[in-house]
């Protein structure tokens, strides 16, 4: 059996994941270029492989039609927007993924954006590389409503870290409420997205790339958040429309963004000309403990389909039947 593994870095900080692989006698081969492949990139590598271990490239019908060999696809993370689950589906190939591997390192995240975003540490930090002295009159989070959209397992994390800090307001939204999802001595108020973008003075999403997701916050949608809010994306790139964002904060509104998730990856767009929003590179799940986690676990679903093993994680029916929905 060989293994392709795409995502990258990839054994870097625990080489245990690439021990699994050698005393499993699985032929592995790490990602050539070093970076996110493109989709005709990945066309050209797959045939020989029986087995990928994914990162956020696209897997698309393309790919997978060029798959030759392909028994199974390992995701690294949670998302699955980059897979073409039914051209899987179609070639009897398996899908596993890591979904709670990842969720508190991107939470924490979040949490560190919003801290950031409301003193302007990030624009004070730039201004001081350039010699420049200044400083910013800010918010502090207990004085502050801040609206979640989406609380799942990422969302509920923030939540509950938000619940601790004592924020005096906090509006959920979720195709689910969970009235448990914190303490029920703290008061979550569940809404719907619009009384969020009005009402919240940081407004930070967590949800799935689907058809319905996609360009959820338009320039509309930012348009109806206050002149001095934020707004906060580590889900998906593609669920804010980059250039609605771009256009309305060069217009003076919303005091600052955090954008962690890009459609295009590395990201080139035009918000890097913005200094109020702070830009990231999709690094939500990079910390040492999670992105470690999630190496291993999808590594050990290589090694039980190998040794004809369950697997423990495959996709649920539930995410074929949404990509079948679009």
């Amino acid at each position: 059996m060989k293994a392709l593994i795409t995502t990258v870095p990839f054994g870097e900080k625990n080489k245990l994941p690439l021990e699994l692989l050698e005393n499993a006698g699985i032929d592995y081969t790490i990602n050539p270029l070093n970076r996110k492949l493109k989709e005709d990139e990945l066309v050209g590598l797959i045939p020989e492989f029986d087995l990928l271990i994914a990162g956020t490239e696209p897997i698309t019908k393309k790919v997978i039609d060029n798959a030759e060999n392909l028994k199974l696809i390992s995701r690294v993370g949670i998302g699955l927007d980059s897979v073409d689950l039914i051209a899987a589906k179609n070639k009897n190939i398996l899908v596993s993924y890591t979904p709670d591997a990842p969720a508190p390192a991107v939470a924490e995240l979040t949490l560190g954006m919003i801290f950031s975003l409301l003193r302007h540490i990030h624009v004070a930090n730039t201004a001081m590389h350039r010699g420049e002295w200044e400083r910013f009159f800010g918010r502090r989070i207990t004085e502050v409503t801040i609206g979640v959209i989406g609380a799942g397992r990422v969302g509920g994390r923030v939540l509950r870290r938000l619940a601790r800090l004592g924020s005096p307001r906090i509006l959920v939204n979720d195709i689910r409420p969970d009235q448990n999802i914190v303490d029920n001595k703290i008061k979550l108020e569940w809404v719907d997205k619009e009384t969020i973008l009005r009402e919240a003075d940081v407004v930070t999403l967590h949800l799935p790339l689907t058809g319905a997701t996609k360009n959820l916050i338009t320039y509309e949608k930012l348009k109806m958040m206050k002149s001095d809010g934020v707004i906060i994306n580590t889900s998906r790139g593609g669920i804010i429309n980059e250039q609605d964002l771009f256009k309305i904060m060069s217009e003076g509104h919303l005091s600052a963004a955090g954008i962690d998730v890009f459609e295009d990856e590395p990201y080139k767009g035009d918000l890097i000309n913005i200094e109020r929003c702070m830009l990231t590179s999709h690094m939500g799940s990079m910390s040492v403990d999670c992105r470690t986690q999630m190496e291993i676990e999808a590594t050990e679903e290589i090694v039980r389909y190998v040794n004809n093993l369950d697997l423990r994680c495959p996709v649920p029916k539930a995410e074929y039947d949404m990509q079948s929905e679009k």
